[in-house]
């Protein structure tokens, strides 16, 4: 076996990053090219100045956005840290002429990855680009009106981001769980130049808001994602019992706490405090 053909049997321990433009949709044929070359500008000049080898990144285009792959030989830290500020202020740089700014999403993750004649592949590569395509990283463009929001998988944030560096401050990220189609994961949100998100709730569904009757919603009405804020070491369990939490859920499952009920109402049962006062022989 050659060398060539090794290399297309053996995975590279490498860092996947996944960039994704903010509703690509709403371009039109004419202002998508712009926008496409915009992005280009913002990563490439962010690799120049953060003095990382073009020959150590892999790009892939993918229409909205870009699919890179850089090489093991590359500090992680750079990528994380250096790189990530140029990439925010090139951005910011972008975006000062420009009626609706330019958003981007990037996910991030550490693991094999492997090279063919048409690009990458691997758990690694699906898991960045979930990351980057997650409902909270959405709305968290949205509701903070960010120009870009950093996603990192647990290990990365485990392994690189919790030990700090240049440019690297654990302080500014906040978890949250993740429902993915691979199962759920635990993701950790940055908005660079902003302390730590607070990490927005799931809406409700608009087509009949919160369901009166307590019945379950059907597969259909169940997103593929649903994201949820988790304590501040990544365990779910430790927000479940912290003041101010939001919780979301599906299904006919509901959380009640320390109500007073007027008149009859029912969570599955008729309340005890809900009976009339004939009813109790008052």
């Amino acid at each position: 076996m050659n060398d060539d053909a090794m290399d297309l049997t053996e995975a590279r321990y490498e860092l996947v990053i996944s960039v994704d433009a903010r509703r690509s949709g709403e371009y039109d044929d004419v202002d998508k090219p712009r926008m496409r070359a915009r992005i280009y500008r913002v990563l490439e000049t962010a690799f120049t100045h953060a003095k990382v080898a073009r020959d150590a990144v892999h790009m892939e285009d993918r229409g909205d956005g870009v699919l890179l792959a850089v090489a093991g030989r590359v500090a992680v830290t750079r990528l994380l840290g250096l790189w990530m500020v140029e990439v925010h202020e090139n951005l910011r740089d972008e975006n000062r002429a420009l009626r609706v700014p330019l958003g981007l999403r990037i996910g991030m993750h550490v693991g094999p990855v492997r090279h063919d004649a048409r690009g990458i592949s691997g758990r690694a590569v699906d898991l960045a680009c979930r990351l980057a395509d997650s409902n909270v990283a959405r709305r968290l463009l949205d509701a903070e009106k960010a120009d870009l929001v950093l996603v990192t998988s647990n290990s990365l944030y485990e392994d690189v981001v919790s030990g700090g560096g240049k440019f690297i401050e654990a302080a500014r990220y906040s978890p949250a769980r993740l429902e993915l189609k691979e199962g759920p994961v635990t993701a950790w949100f940055q908005l660079p130049g902003r302390p730590a998100p607070e990490i927005p709730a799931e809406p409700r569904s608009s087509a009949g808001g919160p369901s009166s009757t307590g019945g379950a919603h059907s597969a259909a009405d169940t997103p593929d994602t649903t994201d949820t804020p988790v304590g501040a070491d990544g365990d779910e369990d430790d927000a479940a019992g912290s003041p101010g939490t939001r919780y979301t859920v599906h299904g006919d499952m509901s959380q009640h706490h320390d109500n007073v009920y007027q008149q009859p109402v029912h969570i599955g049962r008729i309340t005890d405090g809900a009976r009339s006062r004939k009813e109790r022989g008052e």
